[in-house]
């Protein structure tokens, strides 16, 4: 079994950066324990005996070539760290391996910058101080059940202020496992300028055992503010090579070889959609639609009519992948206020539910039009791998397609619109997607690049 890591696919650099950085972190918590044992404090854990999850950390300290022993991490290859508590002291650390209380893990989509948040929270609360992959910290962890780790995934398009507050209130709470507290934030660019300030008042004066895990694409000021990046270690991720992400559909996914090595040159790298390309029809018929388009743009009715489909197809996709969660809420809701009840009080609290139920489907809709968007990206996306091919076959460029099965298809058009057609067509294709994110109607967006495509 591999350790909390194991996920992370192609980012070993950052891999070892977060192994020395929970292996200080850890040694940081033994030091504590041991001095407020020295002071006759009391230690924590919980353990009546005396023997909680930091006498079991020690010995990892005691025995540090035990390969039974809590260091271990089931996998052969990686080597366990090995702190001592002198190690806590800032000055003797070496400060590129050091813990900080704030980080910000940058990278491509798919590069995996939420699973190395999660992975590195699991690696904090692991009992081991090593990211074990076997202890009750990393499985709650990774499972997301794990009392001191909050993950903030964004339903809507933004973050708002109110829940950023009443996250930094919760954050500021003693660890109940007597570790470390962990907020992780998806898409911390979503975050909005409110929702920002409430973080940044929280990162410059954090409680003494509480770690923010911030996952955007970049540090540009337009992803995370100048003043949180200034306050925060981050980590950059890379995209991943297909090689990797092939060798992790075959080993952990049972997927085939063949089959594993197109959807990993196909999703470009994204780890997920690579599985989902391998492992779903729909998928990959949503895909093929797409790079249909091309062949469709025959005049100015059919690139209309090509931004339709691409627009109703982002819009079925968004509407199932929501249409169970929103039932469901729905229904617990309505069971919340006493729905199916009987008599005046269950009747009266249904009446005076009105305002919940419409904050409800507000929330529900931003969900679903961030779903969408999402959708029409992936789209996108795709579309842009086409005309890529098209431009690296017009320059004669050395390097492999990303969709191989279209790569006629691509080299006849590298023939018709030669190398400054392609670069025009690409870029149209990425000017869209740049104006979706600035909130332009995706309608129009979309018909104005089809319009592009077209014309050339």
């Amino acid at each position: 079994m591999t350790d909390v890591f194991g996920d992370l696919v192609g980012q070993d650099e950052a891999v070892a950066t977060l192994r020395r950085a929970a292996a200080s972190a850890a040694a940081l918590l033994r030091a504590a324990t041991l001095g407020a044992a020295g002071t006759g404090a009391p230690t924590g854990g919980g353990d009546p005996d005396g023997y909680d999850d930091l006498d079991a950390l020690a010995e990892q300290f005691d025995e540090p070539g035990d390969p039974d022993g809590p260091g271990a991490t089931g996998d052969p290859g990686a080597t366990p760290p090995t702190a001592d508590p002198a190690s806590a002291d800032p000055a003797s650390a070496d400060p590129g391996a050091g813990m900080t209380h704030a980080w910000i893990f940058t990278g491509p989509p798919g590069s995996g910058r939420s699973v190395a948040a999660r992975a590195f929270a699991a690696a904090l609360q692991c009992v081991h101080g090593t990211g074990c992959g076997r202890c009750p910290g990393c499985h709650t962890t990774l499972a997301g059940t794990h009392a001191d780790v909050r993950l903030v995934v964004p339903e809507g398009l933004s973050i708002g202020v109110g829940e950023m507050r009443a996250l930094v209130l919760r954050a500021a709470s003693t660890p109940s496992g007597g570790r470390w507290q962990i907020v992780i934030i998806e898409d911390a660019d979503r975050l909005t300028e409110a929702a920002g300030n409430a973080l940044l008042k929280a990162v410059e004066e954090p409680p003494p055992r509480t770690v923010f895990l911030l996952c955007a694409p970049s540090t540009h000021p337009d992803d995370v503010s100048v003043t949180i990046r200034s306050r925060c270690r981050v980590v950059p991720l890379c995209q991943p090579p297909a090689g990797a992400v092939a060798e992790v559909l075959v080993r952990r996914d049972g997927i085939a070889p063949d089959v594993a090595e197109w959807a990993a040159a196909a999703a470009q790298g994204h780890v997920g959609r690579a599985r989902r390309l391998a492992r779903d029809p729909e998928a990959r018929q949503r895909r093929d639609a797409v790079l249909a388009v091309p062949r469709r743009l025959t005049g100015v009715g059919a690139a209309f009519d090509a931004a339709s489909a691409l627009i109703e197809a982002a819009e079925a996709e968004a509407a199932a992948s929501v249409v169970e969660a929103d039932e469901a809420e729905r229904a617990a809701l309505q069971t919340a206020l006493g729905a199916g009840g009987t008599g005046r009080g269950a009747a009266g609290a249904m009446r005076g539910a009105a305002g919940q139920l419409k904050d409800l489907e507000k929330r529900q809709k931003s969900r679903a039009t961030r779903a969408q968007r999402d959708a029409l990206d992936r789209a996108l996306v795709d579309l842009a791998g086409f005309y890529r091919d098209a431009l690296t076959m017009a320059l004669r460029a050395p390097v492999a397609p990303v969709h191989t099965d279209t790569a006629t298809l691509a080299a006849a058009g590298a023939q018709k619109w030669d190398a400054e057609g392609s670069l025009r067509r690409l870029e149209a294709v990425l000017e869209c997607r740049a104006a979706i994110e600035t909130n332009v109607k995706p309608r129009i967006a979309v018909e104005a690049m089809m319009l592009s495509l077209w014309r050339g």
